[in-house]
């Protein structure tokens, strides 16, 4: 029967990619360097593609079906029950049915080509290699599927999901993140600020290290136009940030208020019929399709939800309550990316962000032009003032419903400032550059909900740069790697200075500790004792965080709790209250376990959980780093990934880039075709 199941795959996997794209497999050369970074060369975009699919499943075919699985409402068939959630957004959403609807007019035909070539070197991959299928339902890959994926991700980017989670659970007051760990840096300087007249640009991601949004690198090359190195998430059929020869650009994560939550109005008798100003409509009712597994047998199970003129409908013990985000409309995102991977100028960058599918993410950008640029870009709604938009509003009169978003041009950006830099770390942008020439707040809606405060990296790169009347490349680096916290610490969710003020004399029973954290640098590096001691209580306060009213300023009783839990696992564990921070904090892969540098909310952040022996290993933050300088002789990129370029245990590549990532270094990337393949360590056609 499972030979059976393996021929009806390939079969069906043969004929879809027949149906997509006829490629030719000769055309495409996987060059694999010493990292065993895919460098894949082709003669046309959906050809690249094909390698980009077939590259990325060798190395981790597992992510990519997860992905899709969780985008396609199949993930739970797979995981169980953990898959649910993913399931029941993916179609709670609705973008099955926006797909079809637009699919054939919002998508270029040029890029249709990409789609298709991409799930033909999946189908292609699967078909070869059926052992490694997850799920045969997945199959084939479609451009559909990979689209509805992308939906769900950007529906989550938008803290859809967030929402969604509150009104199951009853609550729907928003309250501001938490830790946020997966944040990101990225920061440019122009020849106004730079020694050497050079242009720089950091892309500083912080994302998780494993799973569906950790990236993966890869340098694409076509005689199409396309010639860019960077990094993707699973599934991606192009590079989401990077460099070409031309020009770069990073994101980091902004969460000006994207998404609105409508009470609905019920009628007092009539079910199911909901007021807008002075008349009654009717919900529409759907079903959600869901799997859970009882004794290894699967069983369908199905979960009602709504749909209002305000958007899908969710129904808790306090009534229904309808979700909007522009994301919900708009399928296009993918192909923005494509098309700002192919730009050639500032100018044509630009205009590719003025098509408005990306509904979100700040933008760090630099070009061979000596043209930097920030934007905190996004997708966000044009509102009627006098509502809390941050909050519920009312969904009983069309003056909520809105159905505009603002143009590029409105919203908060800096193109080649006086000062010669910019910076972003998930802070507000009106804090960018010198203060004379920030984005002005009182020129944007406080109902576009933009962010107003800064945090430790935005108030620690600020500090930094202003060192400098100019600097080179290698103060540039400094401030990429720089892990020390400002003084006082300026976290943006929480008030520790209360830390500072305590009397070691008045707790002896955890004086040293306090002590070492009152005379810590407060640089997070592995070979410190004060940041190994305040790295332990960090991940202690966790628990009384909770607990705290808004604004969370922790008070001394609070944290003599926290210092004595610090100190018992201190004494359990290690034996001593002098521990260092890398003895605690650990990269671990497979058989390496390195100490490592970093704590949340440094330049150099990093997030971890318990792992063993009293230790915890790093699970997000640092992840991809690409360093790009522009000069008269082209561009120079150097990268470094949190592991390396493949999941497999018995890859090379699996663990190839932990000593480089954890000692602060870096690879060296090319767009060099003759040194590329003069180094090649393997070169190849996919099947």
């Amino acid at each position: 029967m499972n030979n059976f199941k393996n021929t009806l795959l390939t079969l069906t996997c043969l004929i879809q990619q027949l149906l997509f794209a006829q490629i030719n497999t000769q055309n495409i050369e996987i060059v694999r360097d010493n990292y065993g970074v895919p460098h894949i060369f082709t003669k046309t975009d959906a050809e690249l593609a094909y390698g980009l699919a077939w590259a990325h499943a060798e190395d981790d075919f597992k992510t990519t079906q997860q992905a899709y699985l969780a985008g396609n409402s199949l993930l739970s068939r797979v995981i169980g029950k953990n898959g649910l959630g993913a399931d029941f957004i993916a179609q709670f959403i609705g973008s099955e049915k926006l797909i079809d609807d637009n699919y054939q007019k919002n998508i270029s035909p040029e890029y249709k080509k990409v789609l298709e070539g991409y799930a033909a070197g999946i189908n292609s991959y699967a078909t070869h290699h059926p052992e490694e299928v997850l799920s045969k339902k997945l199959f084939p890959i479609t451009p559909k599927k990979m689209i509805l994926y992308a939906q769900l991700q950007l529906f989550v980017s938008s803290k859809g999901d967030y929402w969604v989670k509150n009104i199951l659970n009853d609550k729907i007051k928003y309250d501001p993140p938490a830790d946020e760990v997966k944040g990101s840096n990225t920061f440019a300087f122009n020849s106004s600020k730079t020694k050497d007249g050079n242009t720089y640009l950091a892309i500083n991601t912080h994302q998780p290290l494993d799973g569906p949004t950790s990236w993966y690198e890869a340098h694409l090359c076509s005689e199409e136009g396309t010639n860019i190195i960077g990094s993707l998430f699973a599934g991606g059929p192009n590079i989401l940030i990077g460099a070409n020869q031309n020009l770069a650009w990073a994101h980091t994560v902004n969460i000006p208020d994207k998404t609105d939550v409508f009470a609905l109005e019920m009628h007092p008798t009539k079910k199911k019929h909901y007021r807008v100003d002075d008349q009654y409509l009717k919900l529409k009712t759907h079903r959600a399709k869901l799997y859970i597994s009882v004794l290894g047998i699967q069983i369908k199970i199905s979960r009602k939800y709504y749909e209002s003129i305000f958007g899908p409908t969710l129904k808790n013990e306090n009534g229904y309550f309808s979700i909007r985000t522009p994301s919900l409309f708009e399928i296009g995102a993918l192909e923005q990316w494509w098309r700002m991977n192919k730009a050639n100028s500032f100018t044509e960058f630009y205009n590719i962000l003025k098509t408005k599918a990306i509904p979100g993410y700040n933008i760090g950008y630099a070009d061979r032009n000596d043209t930097i640029f920030y934007i905190s870009n996004g997708l966000i709604p044009k509102r009627t003032p006098g509502y809390d938009w941050a909050n519920v509003v009312p969904g009983n009169t069309l003056k909520t419903l809105w159905t505009e978003t603002y143009d590029i041009e409105e919203l908060p950006q800096l193109i080649q400032p006086k000062s010669g830099y910019f910076y972003n770390a998930n802070h507000s942008p009106f804090k960018s550059t010198e203060t004379n020439e920030n984005p002005d707040s009182n020129l944007f809606a406080k109902e576009m909900g933009f962010e107003q405060y800064d945090n430790n990296r935005s108030t620690r790169i600020k500090e930094l740069i202003d060192q400098y009347d100019s600097l080179d490349y290698n103060d540039f680096k400094r401030i990429k790697y720089d892990m020390r916290y400002p003084t006082p610490f300026k976290y943006s969710w929480m008030n520790v200075d209360s830390l500072f003020t305590l009397k070691a004399k008045d707790h002896p029973q955890v004086a040293s500790i306090i002590t070492q954290i009152q005379n810590w640098d407060r640089e997070a590096a592995a070979d410190s004792y004060g940041a190994g001691a305040y790295g332990i209580l960090y991940s202690k306060l966790k628990k009384y965080y909770s607990k705290l009213p808004s604004p969370k300023v922790f008070r001394e009783i609070d944290l003599i709790n926290a210092l004595n839990d610090t100190k018992l696992h201190m004494e359990t564990y290690f034996g001593t209250t002098k521990v260092k921070l890398g003895t605690f904090q650990r990269l671990v892969r497979g058989n390496k376990d390195l100490p490592v540098s970093g704590l949340p909310d440094v330049i150099s952040s990093m997030g971890s959980k318990p792992y063993k022996d009293g230790k915890t290993k790093v699970v997000s933050g640092e992840s991809y780093i690409e360093l790009v300088k522009f000069t008269p002789e082209g561009v120079e990129i150097e990268s470094s990934i949190s592991y390396g370029s493949s999941d497999h245990p018995d890859s090379p590549h699996y663990d190839d880039q932990m000593e480089i990532y954890t000692q602060s270094k870096t690879k060296k990337m090319t767009f060099d075709k003759k040194e590329i393949y003069k180094n090649a360590e393997r070169i190849y056609h996919p099947k």
